[in-house]
């Protein structure tokens, strides 16, 4: 795997799109993280139907044609720096074949961030666009709009990415489900769209030489065994360097789920740090995705090549 081209770094003043490409977003959890936003001195613009909800399918924010073209044309807009995802949820796999990806490529490159539901376009924006995003927080989510250490560590990461170069875990994570450092790119996001997205286009075609950062919410553990198993039969995980195991909010208690990564995760032979931190996690940290890096399982490390962005 090659590293991909990094975004420019945010600037005060620039504005910044929030969509909704999956589900349906709180109002009061929206107006909460526009106003952090705001206090970043960023401008930060809410596209039109971010605050629908799909007349039959609740879980959706509006129809699929119009959140495509949500994002589609906020990734367009040349006053647009950055796109950042309201939330997760689900929905996205519904709309990533409604865009057009040449005329986004032809927009030049820009800042993403999301997390969840939104890993289909990390893999979407790094096969197809070849950039870097930031698997980080949702601009209406929970975690965001009440965690200090989320909202500090994305800002450095938007502004200043020099200073967030050793991403570290969070405090009493970090722990070494099999020792040793290992070297790569890094790839993912949550589990089971990497699962789901098996044979799709846009998804990678498996994780070699790669650093996979994996998390999921609300799966138990056989399920989470069956998605592990199921990368692992189709050979996606073959020649993979190195795991970072992030939250597994709702999945049981972890005494219970180790096992299973031990079991799944330990026979590869490669680094594998648990507990780091990222994902649906209070306190959640930003992960670039596509970038150079050396993850250290036994310090709880991620330390980039170069900064994420530019």
């Amino acid at each position: 795997m090659t590293a991909l081209v990094r975004p420019s770094r945010l600037a005060p003043g620039a504005r910044v799109a929030v969509v909704a490409p999956s589900g349906p977003v709180s109002e009061e959890r929206l107006e909460a993280g526009l106003d952090i936003l705001r206090g970043w001195d960023l401008d930060p613009v809410v596209a039109p139907h971010v605050r629908d909800r799909h007349g039959e399918l609740g879980y959706l924010a509006g129809t699929d044609a119009d959140r495509a073209a949500d994002l589609q044309t906020a990734w367009c807009d040349p006053s647009v720096a950055a796109v950042l995802c309201a939330r997760g949820g689900y929905g996205v796999q519904r709309i990533v074949d409604l865009l057009d990806w040449e005329a986004m490529r032809a927009a030049g490159p820009k800042v993403f961030v999301g997390f969840s539901d939104p890993t289909v376009l990390h893999q979407a924006f790094a096969s197809r666009l070849g950039l870097v995003t930031l698997y980080g927080p949702a601009a209406a989510g929970a975690d965001f709009v009440k965690n200090t250490r989320t909202q500090e560590q994305l800002r450095a990461t938007l502004f200043d990415p020099e200073s967030v170069r050793t991403v570290r875990a969070v405090p009493g994570g970090g722990g070494a489900l099999v020792p040793g450092r290992a070297r790569g790119v890094t790839l993912g996001g949550c589990l089971a769209l990497l699962a789901t997205g098996l044979g799709t286009p846009h998804a990678p075609a498996g994780a070699r030489g790669g650093l996979l950062v994996i998390e999921d919410v609300g799966e138990q553990a056989y399920r989470v065994d069956r998605m592990l198993t199921q990368l692992l039969r189709s050979g996606w995980l073959d020649g993979v360097a190195g795991i970072a195991l992030g939250s597994w909010s709702g999945c049981g208690p972890y005494e219970k789920l180790r096992p299973v990564f031990v079991d799944r995760l330990g026979a590869l032979g490669v680094p594998v740090v648990e507990e780091f931190g990222f994902g649906h996690c209070e306190g959640a940290l930003t992960i670039p995705l596509g970038v150079a890096a050396e993850l250290d399982a036994d310090a709880g490390t991620l330390t980039l090549d170069e900064p994420a962005l530019r």
